[in-house]
């Protein structure tokens, strides 16, 4: 009897899986978390959300977090609005429509462009491509496979021996689409473009390219669920998946990450028990002449430097924060975007166990930030594909100042 409940457990399981989750009159509120009160619950409801989602965590008094309201939560949201005085401002009416919109099969081209989000697959094929065109150049990278078996496939673009290394990392959030989208754009323009600042970076350092980190998490925001973060490994009986920004082995477990497995943040039974990880880590660890390290995440428009499970400073914390603020000025030039720059614990929340602490904290690597990258929160995770390449374009214009200004500091 147990043995067939266990089945049925499993059958049911696949079933629902199988149907894409939609999120028609899905509310986003933006919410003013003002009280130690409005905190606790709002804490509560992401250890117990029952349908809610949070697109940024409940952490501090006098921040604002980003709350999707499921339509049969409209009555307990009016409920405890009124009892908590949430100041709580309606951002989007219905979330479905948004994805909609990001997701127009009319907007992707037979070519691989940057017009609209691509699958796996076809960011695979690229790259592919990109070896067959540029073969003296660009080298074919595969680390190997995720927890459901798909590739997680790269490329380094070398022009000469030599080079001090730049890493880029994309995507291991699942549905922070338009990352792994800038980081191939940025490839791309290192290939291509004649602009003079474009090709002394493209060509004196050797880039290594990963635009999809979590290929099993980012499938499954295009087939099943848009809103899904995590890996997909069984972590329990009822959940999925891991936080793979939580399961780095520094610090594991030392704030901002949950040992809860049905969690958004969950980190994992242990360091690096996600495949995933693990052999990104693995590969990272190769790269002796790794001087930069540059993850890129949405959203919140941030530069952000290690670590999260602390605010104390990092040992060449002052040079981290004058090159990256020289960056994200150079970043608003172009369309007045704006961001800003802290250490991750103080310029959004504790978060322990990330890519970037572990690459600082154990390689020891000279420069390594995290993008947040577009936007406020308009669009969050949902950011509409005409805003990829103006990203793309605003990124690659502070990273070329990251560069530049680390030459000045003698780091490349």
């Amino acid at each position: 009897m147990k043995l067939l409940l266990v089945c049925l457990a499993i059958a049911l399981f696949g079933a629902t899986v199988a149907e894409k989750a939609r999120y028609d009159n899905y509310r986003v509120y933006r919410i003013r978390v003002q009280t130690d009160r409005q905190l606790e619950l709002l804490q509560a409801i992401e250890q117990y959300p029952d349908g809610y989602t949070f697109w940024n965590e409940p952490t501090k008094v006098g921040t604002e977090v980003l709350l999707v309201v499921p339509p049969h939560k409209r009555g307990h949201f009016s409920d405890i609005r009124a009892q908590y005085a949430l100041r709580a401002v309606l951002q989007t009416a219905n979330l479905q429509e948004q994805i909609d919109q990001e997701s127009r099969p009319s907007l992707r081209k037979e070519t691989f462009g940057w017009t609209a989000y691509y699958r796996t697959d076809a960011i695979y094929a690229w790259l592919d491509s990109l070896v067959a065109s540029y073969p003296s150049v660009v080298s074919p990278l595969n680390i190997g496979n995720s927890f459901e078996g798909r590739p997680i496939k790269g490329v380094k673009v070398s022009y000469k021996a030599g080079n001090k290394a730049v890493f880029m990392e994309g995507l291991i959030h699942a549905r922070e689409w338009v990352s792994g989208a800038t980081v191939t754009w940025v490839l791309n323009e290192l290939l291509t473009s004649s602009d003079p600042k474009v090709r002394q970076i493209a060509e004196n350092y050797d880039w290594y390219f990963f635009p999809v980190t979590n290929p099993d998490g980012y499938e499954y925001t295009h087939t099943t669920d848009r809103q899904w973060r995590k890996t997909r490994s069984q972590s329990s009986v009822l959940c999925r998946g891991a936080d793979p920004n939580r399961n780095w082995a520094y610090n594991f477990m030392q704030g901002g990450a949950s040992s809860v497995p049905c969690s958004d943040t969950f980190a994992g039974a242990s360091p690096f028990s996600e495949i995933e990880t693990r052999q990104l880590s693995d590969f990272i660890a190769t790269l002796d002449n790794l001087s930069t390290y540059l993850a890129f995440h949405s959203f919140s428009q941030l530069l952000l430097v290690p670590y999260g499970h602390t605010t104390a400073r990092l040992d060449n914390y002052d040079e981290t924060i004058a090159i990256g603020t020289k960056a994200i000025n150079k970043l608003r030039e172009r369309y007045g975007t704006t961001y800003n720059i802290g250490n991750i614990a103080e310029a959004i929340y504790v978060a322990s166990g990330g890519s970037i602490d572990w690459v600082k904290g154990v390689l020891r690597t000279p420069l390594v930030y995290a993008y947040e990258l577009r936007d406020l929160g308009r669009f969050g995770f949902v950011l509409p594909p005409e805003q990829i390449i103006p990203t793309a374009e605003e990124t690659l214009d502070s990273i070329i100042v990251i560069l530049e200004e680390g030459a000045n500091y003698g780091y490349h």
